[in-house]
């Protein structure tokens, strides 16, 4: 089989691996992949945009694809499922449709109040006088969130009214037509992705991500810096909770809304002091760095789970089987990141990495010239295993010692909240 998979971050150099890792795949294609993808000799990095989407059906096409994965939420947003499926391929991923669960906070929201799913308390505006005036009645904390793709950076979470006014501010001033703001419920975050092929649903294990760039959870948002699996937080009990209350009731109105939706449902919950989940968002892909820190424990052969969503058949497939322990990643970022940042650093020690047992992941990387260089905000996604969560981390972190390029920065405290809990 040949699968193409769409992207070019940590999220897909991590899915092309995996999928790697069954005999039955002989080829996995990138577009446009990354430096990592392209130093694979079973990879191959294909230099179209992620919205080309005729040129992906074309090489699709002639090169005989079983399957095509979409990474991003981009577009997944712009309809490439849509487009591929009307070409007679194979796509696991949403519809423009259901990605809207991603791509509109104020539509996702709505879904939600209708299906009955918990979700914090919210209000939409369309006006940046009104949301204005209407944040100037609230107290603080409160959240303020763009209504459109943002790259995981769309959200505020403000300490004080004035701050909050300023997000709004902001987000109108970069053609965001809409805000959702919403109240800010206190707890810890877990993320659980769950396969679908539109009616039966199948969570992978819940994971954690720090969003924060500072140490601590502290400064503005990112796209991920860290992450683990699987989160102590949610027990057996929870995950049942979980499924029940906020998962098949989105998937069957999903199906009421006559949407088909095949590929990741990835809930962002806030995960109270009394044990209750709240849906803080859900994205229509799979997480990043989220899936650098699940797969490496996946012992079920991806590409069949992937083709049982696709083929409707994830009811009759056996339950998914995982490695025991756990896995921590943690994210090497360019200095800058999450506001402006030099590319083109070498970068070194990935294979001393890699003999201290560590996955390394390239995300915004580029081989050029036989050497690899840093090539955007987030660079690397270092991940290992152990047989407990702080054996895990603690081998990440051996491994990460071993890497250097200009400017490389991480987070030294991935898994700290649940660690000293």
């Amino acid at each position: 089989m040949k699968i193409l998979v769409v992207g070019n971050g940590g999220r897909e150099h991590s899915l092309a691996w995996k999928l790697l890792q069954s005999q039955r795949i002989k080829q996995v294609i990138c577009v446009p992949g990354n430096g990592g993808t392209a130093t694979n000799p079973q990879c191959q990095n294909l230099s179209l945009r992620v919205d080309d989407f005729a040129g992906i059906a074309r090489f699709a096409l002639v090169h005989n694809v079983s399957l095509v994965v979409v990474g991003p939420e981009l577009p997944l947003a712009l309809g490439i499922t849509d487009y591929l499926r009307r070409q007679n391929l194979v796509v696991f991923g949403p519809t423009q449709a259901g990605a809207q669960i991603e791509s509109s906070k104020a539509w996702a929201k709505t879904l939600m109040q209708s299906a009955g799913v918990p979700t914090p308390g919210f209000a939409m505006f369309a006006d940046k006088d009104e949301a204005i005036a209407y944040l100037k009645q609230q107290d603080a904390p409160i959240v303020v969130k763009a209504d459109g793709l943002a790259a995981g950076k769309g959200v505020t979470v403000a300490q004080t009214i004035e701050e909050a006014v300023a997000a709004v501010e902001f987000l109108f001033k970069n053609k965001f037509n809409a805000v959702v703001i919403e109240e800010c419920v206190m707890g810890q975050e877990v993320s659980v992705l769950a396969l679908t092929d539109g009616i039966t649903i199948r969570p992978l294990l819940p994971a954690q991500d720090h969003k924060r760039i500072g140490e601590g959870d502290t400064g503005p948002n990112t796209g991920g810096m860290g992450a683990f699996a699987p989160s102590p937080l949610v027990n057996p009990s929870l995950m049942a909770r979980i499924e029940q209350d906020i998962l098949q009731p989105t998937v069957k109105a999903l199906q009421e809304r006559g949407i088909d939706y095949r590929g990741v449902l990835y809930a962002g919950l806030m995960i109270t002091p009394q044990g209750n989940p709240t849906v803080l968002e859900f994205n229509c892909r799979f997480g990043d760095p989220e899936t650098q820190a699940i797969l490496p424990l996946l012992e079920t052969p991806l590409h069949e789970l992937l083709l049982a969503c696709t083929g409707r058949k994830l009811a009759e497939f056996p339950p998914i089987s995982w490695q025991s322990g756990a896995a921590a990643c943690v994210v090497a970022a360019a200095q800058g990141y999450p506001g402006t940042y030099q590319k083109g650093h070498a970068i070194s020690g990935i294979e001393q990495a890699q003999e201290r047992g560590a996955m390394v992941f390239c995300a915004g990387t580029q081989f050029k010239q036989e050497q690899l260089l840093t090539d955007g905000g987030r660079v690397l996604a270092v991940t290992a295993t152990g047989e407990t969560l702080e054996g895990a981390i603690a081998a990440t972190y051996r491994a990460i010692d071993c890497i250097e390029f200009e400017g490389m920065y991480y987070r030294k405290d991935i898994g700290h909240r649940v660690i000293q809990t």
